[in-house]
């Protein structure tokens, strides 16, 4: 349950604001106390269709969100944008994984020099706190996004070092978000709609299973949690790609299923948390605590002294950990809007 209390009188921004994560915090945030919630993005048409859909549908509440385009890599927008801002939620990247493969550089511009700039942004403009959203394939990376993401987090922590006691910065990390943009589910559900088998990379991939809701909590849990250079990480729960397909098919129907192999740079599996990192991780719960790394750069300590301990013996990963069967699956993609709406328009249809 999200407390809100927190917020009250507030001005909060979302960069990114019209993907999947911005709209599901409109959600849950729309009715708080909140003073004004501010969208910042660079696609005008998302903006105009998410300003007329909260006309439409919340005539009352729609005036305390407030649109900007801008874009992360543009710094005098972003400098613009966070005046009177109290506290931000950094959602904007680049995520698609092929894409980035074939363009690198774009998603050094938007994932790393576009936090940099929104964190210098928020110190400068006062901003309480910043929580940052990451990655899974930012832990161990093997391709461009997760690579961006990496040094995403990196910049993070640097930010967050020289901010402590003015803006808290922190960080989230989460694995695949079930039904978000570009994302397995809707391609499913859209190729059984079309009377096409179902087309799956490797069946033994496995994935780590949240849905958009679990996402903001996690972001709401290290709003409240975090201090400075702070990353938070749910445990979760997982599914191979063939019983996520076989859990599609169950609600959808069967159309057969077709391997096509990997896609440029996909990992067998997912990492939440590295091995290096499980030795500074704090169980909350439902969550885990990555410690910041306090050392600094006194290089002595490290030539003369050196470190007694720096791997824990298994990294937090969606190979090891609770395994869903395909019961489960369904149970849990069924836990979103997206499946339940496009069932119910599926079995209207049939």
């Amino acid at each position: 349950m999200i407390n809100l209390d927190v917020f009250e009188g507030k001005t909060l921004m979302i960069t990114g604001g019209t993907g999947s994560f911005g709209s599901t915090v409109l959600k849950h945030f729309l009715d708080s106390n909140l003073k004004e919630i501010r969208i910042f993005s660079r696609d005008e048409k998302k903006q105009d269709d998410m300003r007329h859909d909260l006309q439409a549908k919340h005539p009352d509440l729609a005036s305390k969100v407030k649109f900007y385009i801008g874009d992360v890599r543009n710094m005098r927008s972003v400098e613009d944008a966070v005046q009177g801002v109290d506290y931000i939620f950094h959602a904007a990247a680049l995520k698609q994984v092929p894409s980035c493969e074939f363009f690198p550089m774009e998603a050094v511009k938007t994932n790393i020099i576009g936090t940099d700039n929104v964190l210098h942004a928020a110190v400068a403009a006062g901003v309480k706190k910043v929580v940052c959203l990451s990655t899974d394939k930012a832990a161990y990376p093997i391709n461009a996004m997760g690579i961006s993401k990496a040094m995403m987090e990196k910049v993070i922590y640097a930010n967050a070092r020289v901010a402590a006691g003015k803006t808290t910065i922190c960080c989230t990390r989460y694995g695949n978000v079930m039904c978000s943009r570009g994302s397995v589910i809707p391609l499913f559900i859209d190729q059984i709609k079309n009377g096409n088998p179902i087309t799956i990379t490797d069946p033994n991939m496995t994935r780590f299973l949240m849905n958009l809701d679990e996402a903001v909590d996690l972001v709401m849990f290290a709003f409240t949690h975090g201090e400075p250079g702070d990353l938070f990480v749910q445990k979760s729960d997982a599914s191979t790609i063939a019983d996520l397909a076989k859990a599609v098919q169950s609600l959808f129907g069967d159309t057969g299923t077709h391997i096509i192999g990997t896609r440029h740079g996909e990992k067998l599996y997912e990492t939440l948390m590295t091995n290096e990192e499980c030795v500074r991780s704090v169980d909350m719960g439902n969550y885990f605590r990555v410690l910041p790394d306090g050392r600094d750069l006194n290089y002595d300590q490290f030539f003369v002294k050196g470190m007694v301990k720096t791997m824990a013996n298994q990294a937090y990963t969606s190979h090891n950990t609770h395994r869903l069967d395909v019961k489960g699956t369904v149970e849990k993609i069924m836990t979103t809007d997206y499946v339940k709406e496009a069932l119910a328009c599926w079995k209207k249809q049939g």
